[in-house]
């Protein structure tokens, strides 16, 4: 058999068995066998260079022990000051997390995170393109998060291992809607049952329907998640029938809330679309409004017949947008038009526009009106709806509704037999309701949360980077009340990774007829129940800045935001 060399340890495990039974072959083949040199005698150097594994990588070739293993292109990081030997092992440790590796099997769940974290992290470092500068507050961000990877050089171990007595007094702060005012600074965190309380008071949503063994959000695409699990509704009408019915309790209790201004806001999710419904005051409007995204050209039809006033945001601004172009280039257009007269009185025949292509005057002069056929009105009206169908299950089809076309809306969807799949995974499932505040046949849940240790490479180094983990529908009130927290327990310094949930991204799209000078007064006296924090109401009144995007890193230093959507 071959020698073994030290710290040689290919990727794949078969190719050099075969290359070593092929060897034994040759030697019991070959009939000379060369004596061994005598004692004393140097050794004889081989005729020939040997041959190296073609099976194996350029980091993964054999070497001989001592060596050092070659890098190319990728400068090795300086030993530690002074050479001391109680370093070594922690420089081991970095060059084997940044060495290149072959493919193996999967390590266990906790290797697997903290692999993916330090690609997260790998990802955070690079530059964002944020604001010229640092804000001490970010844009309200509408859309839904999936997950947040918050990153700190200082632990998260305040966020671990909550009391049974701190987790119950978070569930109360939030059932009463006390508010919480933290320090600029918490000088020590783990022993701050307040932050703690807090922290548990800002994990809480609340969710219908309530199903432990399903996913429920996101729904759209979640067809492969859902498959396989039990649903006794699917194939029993009658079952189907108290789910949607006790669905519709709690839609309307929501929406009662909403225009009580006893509920900020809540979301609608279906396996097609979502729809947002925000109480007056927030969005920098001053009545109710529901966004639906992604909408279809049978839905808004469908709206049209029931009623239902909406408008396309979107659709309105690139009309508008194309407008000012126009009002850009009207001095091009009258010098275009100085000249088209100056060539007719040459003798000079005007260009043809796009409108003389629409026009079939032509035909009649030249006697072949009959002969040539025309377009009908149907197939007209299918080229001038083009463009409304190109843009449905896109982000341009976002419809708004306003004021008191809400309700009618609420009705709609109710009455809405297409809002629940007919067949499939999802078939017979209501609609997910998620909300801040409690209601009707709501069930409270939680986002899990955990902390995560792992080093990251920073400038050509690693640092130690402490990670707090929050998966789950994340709405825009955690967000910001956990970004409050964090202000005050990592003392200003913190980035984090934001995961969105690419439907509602859409959701930040500023509303028609807003208005930014809504008095935050007035919002406080007819919000002052909503269940959010005043700091958090002041955000979520603010005009949406995003548009389209939505936040996908955020980063404080010196307790001052930037932000890259």
């Amino acid at each position: 058999a071959a020698p073994t060399v030290p710290g040689y340890s290919p990727g794949f495990k078969k190719p050099p068995a075969m290359l070593r039974l092929k060897r034994k072959r040759l030697r019991k083949s070959d009939p000379v066998v060369a004596p061994p040199p005598p004692c004393g005698a140097a050794p004889r150097a081989p005729s020939a260079p040997a041959r190296r594994n073609p099976f194996s990588s350029l980091d993964n070739a054999p070497r001989a022990a001592g060596t050092s293993r070659p890098r190319e292109g990728v400068p090795r990081p300086p030993p530690p000051a002074g050479g001391s030997p109680s370093a070594a092992p922690f420089w081991q440790l970095l060059e084997s997390v940044c060495e290149d590796k072959p493919a193996r099997r999967e390590e266990p769940s906790e290797r697997t995170d903290i692999l993916t974290l330090t690609d997260d992290l790998h990802l955070s470092v690079a530059v964002p393109k944020v604001p010229s500068s640092p804000r001490h507050e970010f844009p309200a961000d509408w859309s839904v998060k999936t997950r947040l990877l918050f990153m700190s050089s200082q632990p998260f171990t305040w966020a671990e291992h909550l009391k049974a007595q701190e987790e119950a007094q978070g569930f109360a702060q939030h059932c009463r809607a006390i508010e919480t005012n933290l320090p600029q600074s918490v000088q020590e965190p783990k022993l701050s049952t307040e932050l703690r309380c807090a922290f548990q008071q800002s994990l809480v949503y609340w969710l219908h329907p309530s199903l432990p063994w399903l996913q429920l959000f996101p729904r759209i695409g979640a067809d492969r998640k859902i498959a396989g699990k039990a649903s006794p509704w699917s194939q029993d009408e009658a079952l189907q029938q108290v789910l949607m019915s006790d669905w519709s309790v709690s839609f309307t209790s929501l929406y009662n809330l909403l225009k009580a201004k006893l509920c900020p806001y809540f979301y609608v999710c279906t396996y097609q679309f979502t729809v947002l419904f925000r109480a007056a005051g927030l969005a920098g409007s001053d009545i109710i409004t529901a966004v639906i995204s992604p909408t279809t050209r049978g839905l808004r039809e469908a709206m049209r017949s029931e009623g239902i006033e909406f408008s396309l945001p979107l659709v309105e601004e690139s009309r508008t947008r194309k407008q000012k172009n126009s009002e850009g280039n009207f001095e091009t257009e009258v010098t275009n038009s100085l000249k088209v007269g100056n060539c007719m009185e040459d003798g000079q025949e005007p260009a043809p526009s796009d409108d003389d292509d629409e026009s079939f005057s032509w035909l009649e002069e030249m006697g072949v009106q009959d002969k040539v056929k025309k377009p009908d009105t149907i197939s007209i009206k299918l080229r001038k709806e083009k463009h409304e169908v190109q843009m449905d299950h896109k982000p341009e089809s976002l419809a708004l509704v306003r004021g008191t076309n809400t309700f009618t809306l609420l009705n709609f969807l109710i009455n809405c037999k297409s809002i629940v799949a007919a067949a499939g995974p999802q078939a017979g499932l209501p609609p997910t309701l998620l909300s801040p505040v409690a209601f009707r046949g709501g069930t409270m849940q939680t986002l899990k949360a955990r902390s995560i240790n792992a080093k990251a490479r920073v400038h050509l180094a690693y640092e130690d980077i402490f990670s707090l983990e929050v998966i789950g529908p994340v709405m825009p009130h955690s967000l910001h009340s956990l970004t409050m927290l964090l202000k005050s327990a990592q003392r200003g310094a913190f980035s984090a990774v934001l995961y969105t949930h690419e439907p509602t991204a859409v959701f930040n799209t500023s509303l028609d007829n807003a208005n930014p000078a809504l008095n935050k007064e007035t919002i406080r006296k007819d919000l002052p129940t909503c269940g959010l924090h005043p700091k958090t109401l002041d955000q979520l009144s603010q005009c949406p800045t995003l548009g389209k995007d939505s936040i996908r890193f955020l980063e404080m230093k010196d307790y001052a935001y930037t932000w890259k959507s």
